[in-house]
């Protein structure tokens, strides 16, 4: 008996929520943006998109990580037995090995067990995973575009795995009536004929597929100015961010931007835009209010570049 085609819901198909498609997008062109988190209610899209990327790369899977999963299904085993009877080491890889290459997706990521979190952040910082049993081990490349989502009223996110995000995106249920119409008659529609409302959204999906790989060819070619890494600096001292990832991300993601809309050259534009990303997780001082950063902070910033950019402009200095 045939199974009957399952049809996932068209990523451009998707209404509203403009900075979390761009945040995955950013990601699909440049896996070294960091991942991204996305926050917000349920029935806001969250899972919905994410399950939608297959959708624009072909190539791409998406490989989830269920609350309840665990040691063994995530980072794999060694069968013991097999190893001590035949003297050869058996592996049974487990989804760290299939996002290899791949994303992963864990859904309610701050509901995930303790241990299931440190897999994770080994896996993340050295872009390998190691398994041992009873004295035998086994390492395998474990490359992949961390993407999380959660509802915040449930819980916070441990503090460790928040700093391994590059990117976080907050998310609301739209309030412009318009879009709330458009997203009921897109959902009833799916639900009625999706092989048909799939094929309504064919052309754009094949459009964004294309930009997506045009995108990824284009990045390393994008060039960003001197005067935004000491742009990327300041803002970054003066919203207090600890280290320098969030430096290099907002260049990272300036850069993708860039790229994504066809640009040789990342702008300012392009860094502040990033910095809506990169930053609010990562700020110690001057902190958020209501989850937003203080747009008065990056204005005096980015006026002051403007300035300093028009005068090494008059001396004659170039970037």
């Amino acid at each position: 008996m045939m199974r009957e085609k399952t049809y996932d819901y068209p990523f451009t198909a998707i209404v509203g929520q403009e900075p979390m498609k761009e945040a995955i997008l950013i990601n699909l062109v440049n896996p070294s943006a960091g991942g991204v988190l996305i926050r917000g209610q349920k029935g806001t899209a969250k899972t919905t998109a994410v399950r939608a990327i297959p959708g624009l790369m072909k190539d791409c899977r998406v490989v989830e990580i269920p609350a309840n999963a665990t040691e063994d299904r995530v980072a794999g085993t060694i069968d013991i037995e097999a190893a001590l009877k035949d003297g050869e080491k058996q592996f049974q890889p487990g989804l760290l090995k299939e996002a290899d290459g791949n994303i992963l997706y864990v859904d309610e990521i701050n509901l995930l067990d303790d241990h299931i979190v440190d897999l994770l952040l080994d896996a993340a910082a050295t872009g390998r995973n190691t398994v041992e049993r009873e004295g035998i081990s086994c390492t395998h490349s474990a490359r992949f575009v961390l993407i999380g989502s959660m509802n915040p009223e449930e819980g916070n996110l441990r503090p460790q795995l928040l700093d391994r995000f590059g990117m976080v995106v907050d998310v609301e249920a739209e309030t412009d009536v318009d879009k709330r119409v458009q997203i009921i008659e897109n959902r009833m529609a799916y639900e009625k004929n999706p092989g048909y409302f799939c094929r309504k959204y064919k052309e754009s999906q094949e459009e964004l597929s294309e930009r997506i790989r045009s995108a990824r060819e284009f990045l390393p070619k994008v060039r960003v100015p001197k005067e935004l890494l000491r742009l990327a600096a300041q803002i970054c001292v003066a919203y207090g961010t600890d280290g320098h990832r969030a430096d290099i991300g907002m260049i990272r993601t300036a850069q993708t931007i860039a790229a994504l809309e066809g640009r040789k050259k990342a702008s300012r534009e392009d860094l502040e835009r990033a910095a809506r990303y990169v930053l609010p997780h990562r700020m110690r001082k001057n902190p958020l209010e209501d989850g937003q950063m203080d747009p008065q902070v990056m204005e005096e910033i980015l006026s002051a570049g403007k300035k300093s950019s028009r005068e090494s402009e008059a001396s004659g200095e170039g970037d």
